[in-house]
């Protein structure tokens, strides 16, 4: 009998996970409180040869290449909006830069031959037993698994239920990030145009689809604050209340969020968890190791999906020696890309008109930009196990 897994999360590490642990014979269901994939969102970018080989190995590289949207410059002007800063597409963009909803779909699609899917549902209890994981689920009937894994995001909810609150393992860096979609009605190209004033950046960008459709993204400085994660009218005004004073574009920016159907809001924050596994329960992804931008989140979590199956397949039904070397073997790569969400913040919002003045006269060196590019590179380098050749002729995982 197939050793059966249940992964909570289908937006990236889930369908990764499950495409891999497919390929090994794994019997997989992923379970996702969303009733379908989600669309939209930010473009998300991988670089670095680590991540583009499993990539490569996924099969997926030159089906995300066809969509690759070119990269996303950035421009930052003042309130009169004269530029004061203009960053390359491939800043931003890394090598491979796709949105994030195509993403899924590539993902979901690749996982989908092997994969039971559970949507609109969501995990309630997880009861260990000598044999498996007994789980409960919302609104499906309990089941029982071989094993589990969160790949449920920074708010996991497998973290939640297994390893203990949030508040311990996931930490405020000081800002919040907001985007929505909004008619395109300044007539921008691709990319992103932002107002940027001491600890706040309101920015605007042509979707890379849809040149009549546009992305807004804001982001501000603030103190842990309290608000409900499912409330998007409270979110909307607390977007509003941070932005209310400024001008260029803002106010224009701010009608179209009070009609935006969806609304993504989040603080900028981080997840670190002293261990990733838990009996026959583990974290991949960012419900391990996130950052919520900045951190090369997507890449990692592609990464650790390929460690984390292979392992398991060479355990050969030893769970725990599995989760042991996949978390030995990614802990390091996955905190060197985790320090990039550090600075997030600080880098796209300077707390002060002399950060910003530092930021910008620093960036406008070429040879600047070209270090930091050449730096994240260094940072996203593993040497991998090509799992594929060393599993070749075994037998489906029991």
């Amino acid at each position: 009998m197939s050793t059966k897994v249940l992964i909570s999360g289908a937006s990236i590490a889930g369908p990764a996970l499950a495409h891999w642990l497919g390929r090994y014979g794994f019997e997989t269901t992923v379970v996702e409180l969303a009733p379908a994939l989600r669309g939209g969102g930010q473009a998300v970018d991988f670089r670095g040869g680590t991540q583009l080989t499993v990539l490569e190995r996924m099969g997926v590289l030159d089906e995300l290449r066809a969509l690759d949207t070119g990269g996303s410059p950035m421009t930052f002007v003042d309130p009169r909006g004269r530029r004061l800063l203009h960053l390359p597409a491939d800043f931003a963009g890394g090598e491979v830069e796709v949105p994030r909803g195509e993403l899924a779909q590539v993902l979901h699609r690749h996982s989908l031959p092997r994969t039971e899917y559970l949507f609109g549902d969501s995990i309630t209890a997880l009861e260990e037993t000598p044999t498996g994981v007994r789980v409960a689920f919302r609104h499906g009937a309990p089941r029982a698994f071989d094993l589990v894994i969160g790949a449920d995001g920074l708010h996991s909810n497998v973290r939640r239920l297994a390893f203990g609150p949030e508040r311990r393992y996931v930490r405020h860096l000081g800002y919040y990030a907001a985007t929505w979609q909004l008619p395109n009605h300044l007539g921008l190209p691709p990319g992103s145009v932002g107002l940027n004033v001491p600890g706040r950046l309101a920015s605007v960008g042509a979707d890379h689809r849809d040149p009549s459709r546009a992305g807004a993204f804001f982001l501000f400085s603030s103190a842990e604050l309290r608000y409900d994660r499912h409330d998007t009218a409270q979110q909307k005004a607390l977007v509003r209340d941070a932005f209310a004073d400024l001008g260029w574009e803002v106010p224009r920016l701010l009608e179209s969020l009070e009609q935006a159907p969806e609304l993504y809001f989040d603080s900028i924050s981080r997840a670190d968890v002293p261990a990733w596994s838990t009996g026959r329960i583990a974290l991949v992804g960012d419900a391990a190791c996130g950052a919520t931008i900045g951190g090369m989140g997507t890449g990692t979590a592609v990464v650790a999906a390929y460690v984390l199956a292979g392992e398991l397949a060479r355990a050969r039904g030893d769970h725990r020696a599995a989760f042991i070397r996949y978390e030995r073997t990614l802990r390091g790569y996955a905190r060197g890309c985790q320090k990039g969400g550090d600075r997030t913040g600080p880098f796209l919002a300077p707390g002060t008109a002399a950060g910003l003045r530092v930021r910008n006269g620093l960036l406008n060196r070429r040879w600047i930009l070209a270090g930091m590019l050449e730096l994240g590179k260094r940072i996203s380098g593993l040497d991998l196990p090509d799992y594929a050749d060393e599993l070749s002729d075994a037998a489906p995982a029991r």
